[in-house]
């Protein structure tokens, strides 16, 4: 067998810490991965090569989430749901913990209330293989599960947020300098078509003119001579008179 790449390796990780709650179960529904809770999905999983692509459900994180580069909302009207996907290009673009985060997220919103309460509080260690139990974090007073898992969220994205920032301009600034050139070279082109149209059009203009003044000369010229009116049908026409001999 082939060895595993990188991606691959992260996508054991995560299956492993997906598998390890309670009731998960694997399924390969249409040849993709999918973790499923009581025969309901709460993610899926794709590997090409070195692309990772992964679909959750954040009901309580999801504008959060979609405000990273690599998120979208989840096709097939499943977004309108909560449902969010993420693609990564390498496995060193992917935040193990905020993707951790938002398994424990989804795991909670689709599995069954019985198998929700087996679980650690929120705001405590993510469950799964390699974490250990902790102290679970004091929360503030008036504060909703949903904004605390917002805060969370946000909490976690913050540095991928900065490193996406960080690609981005060197990034952005090449394209400026690329697209400079061309734009200069496209405005110079565009001010030699103007000027060659311009051109042509007084050459048409001018050439115009001569003609019209030639043609009214051409048809004095070729004007046709009057012809002599027809006679009306079913008349004759009279017969000159015979001239009359002079007497010498």
């Amino acid at each position: 067998m082939p060895a595993e790449n990188e991606t691959q390796k992260v996508e054991a990780v995560l299956r492993e810490h997906a598998l390890s709650y309670p009731g998960a179960h694997e399924d390969f529904p249409w040849g993709h991965r999918a973790m499923k809770v009581n025969d309901k999905t709460f993610l899926f999983m794709t590997v090409e090569g070195e692309k990772l692509n992964l679909s959750a459900k954040l009901p309580d994180s999801k504008d959060a989430a979609l405000t990273l580069p690599f998120t979208e909302p989840t096709e097939y009207g499943l977004g309108k749901s909560g449902w969010v996907t993420a693609h990564f290009e390498a496995a060193a673009q992917v935040p193990v913990p905020v993707i951790k985060a938002w398994i424990d997220e989804s795991y909670r919103a689709i599995a069954p209330k019985k198998l929700v309460s087996q679980l650690p509080e929120r705001g405590t260690t993510v469950p799964g293989p390699a974490s250990k139990p902790s102290k679970p974090v004091a929360a503030k007073r008036g504060a909703s599960p949903s904004a605390r898992a917002g805060a969370a969220t946000r909490k976690a994205t913050a540095p991928v947020k900065k490193a996406a920032t960080k690609v981005a301009a060197p990034v952005k600034k090449a394209a400026r300098k690329v697209v400079a050139p061309v734009k200069k070279a496209a405005k110079k082109v565009v001010a030699q078509v103007k000027s060659a149209a311009k051109k042509a059009a007084a050459r048409v203009q001018s050439v115009a003119r001569q003609v019209a003044k030639k043609v009214p000369a051409a048809a004095k010229k070729v004007a046709p001579t009057r012809k002599a009116a027809a006679p009306a049908r079913g008349k004759r026409t009279p017969a000159a008179a015979p001239k009359r001999a002079r007497r010498s």
